[in-house]
């Protein structure tokens, strides 16, 4: 790896790619399902987000087998179970954040190969994980969060997931427009759950303001941009952020998780403040077991490892923040507003 000179470049040379990378690739089953660690469950969402870290660290082959599971196991209405076990779902509820999630892995894969082939193969995947998805989606614009077993729409709305859906929904039409497919009505619904993200906090009934990911998650994905991205980051900077430490999963407890610190910095990065995303990303650079891999999360302030298992999707983001911060591979740049607003102009919110 080519050398660097700032302190916080130098932050790289300490996480060994290939060894980050061999703790997905060693849970990763035959088939391409990739649990959350060994012998534990796979959900779609996290299988994606580990597949994404293949990808960043050139084991295309690996994580295009990761896709080839996922579109295997698709169901006819374009949604996944959401958990499996060794490729047996186990908790068949369908959730349309977790599979309409598939876009922006595909997505991220193209930017990181530039494999047009790869878009091609998995768009009818995409496509239909999108539609199920949007039948979900209410008139004000959120979008439900489950679909039960029976059939019943469970009508209650995440922040967290609408915004992850909101994201997906840009990498599919992003797909679209490379592949010279029209979806004006995606657009439409796009825009729709973007203000309601946005404007209409009310709407997601089902509170999880407790929980970091509701605080940041509408910056990653780009419904909240410019002077509202900053004033959401400053508001609520105290209440989850522990300064040399990271990010608290749960704003209550004296946990910090090393999947939410990465989601942050990947925030941070895409609203434009990388320098901030750096210091951040050096408080967790170390934060690793003796084979390179990173822990989940700990206690503060007696440091305790909690839990010890080595999740496939911790490591994943851990290199989707590298990539970003660093410049490993092209598809560093996806959470990016700008980027965003220089390939899908008309769709982006007002900031």
């Amino acid at each position: 790896m080519k050398p660097h000179t700032s302190s916080a470049d130098r932050q790289l040379t300490r996480m060994d790619v290939a060894s980050v990378a061999a703790a997905i690739a060693g849970a990763q089953q035959a088939s391409g399902e990739i649990p959350w660690c060994e012998g534990d469950k796979t959900d779609p969402w996290d299988h994606v987000e580990a597949a994404m870290g293949l990808s960043v660290a050139g084991c295309h082959e690996a994580s295009r087998r990761a896709f080839a599971w996922l579109m295997d196991a698709q169901l006819p209405d374009g949604a996944w179970h959401a958990e499996y076990r060794n490729g047996v779902p186990v908790q068949k509820r369908r959730d349309p954040n977790m599979s309409s999630y598939i876009a922006v892995g595909v997505f991220h894969h193209y930017l990181a190969t530039g494999d047009r082939a790869f878009l091609e193969w998995t768009w009818p995947s995409v496509a239909a994980a999108i539609e199920f998805a949007l039948s979900l989606q209410a008139e004000t614009g959120e979008i439900y969060w489950s679909l039960n077993p029976d059939g019943r729409v469970d009508a209650m709305a995440l922040l967290t997931g609408s915004s992850s859906i909101f994201m997906s929904l840009k990498s599919a039409l992003a797909i679209a427009d490379i592949l010279g497919e029209k979806r004006p009505r995606w657009q439409r619904r796009l825009l729709r759950l973007g203000q309601a993200i946005a404007r209409k906090p009310y709407l997601f009934n089902m509170t999880k303001s407790r929980y970091s990911m509701d605080y940041f998650y509408p910056v990653l994905s780009g419904a909240v941009t410019g002077e509202a991205a900053r004033k959401r980051v400053e508001r609520y900077w105290r209440k989850f952020v522990v300064k040399g430490q990271g990010v608290r999963c749960v704003s209550d407890q004296p946990w910090v998780t090393v999947a939410e610190t990465a989601e942050f910095c990947l925030a941070l990065d895409a609203m434009g403040n990388t320098p901030l995303a750096h210091i951040v990303f050096q408080w967790i650079c170390e934060k690793r077991f003796e084979d390179g891999s990173y822990w989940c999360g700990f206690t503060f302030p007696d440091m305790v490892i909690w839990p010890e298992e080595r999740m496939t999707w911790t490591n994943g983001v851990m290199l989707m923040a590298a990539d970003a911060l660093y410049g490993l591979t092209p598809a560093g740049r996806l959470f990016r507003h700008d980027f965003w607003k220089a390939r899908l102009p008309e769709l982006c919110p007002a900031s």
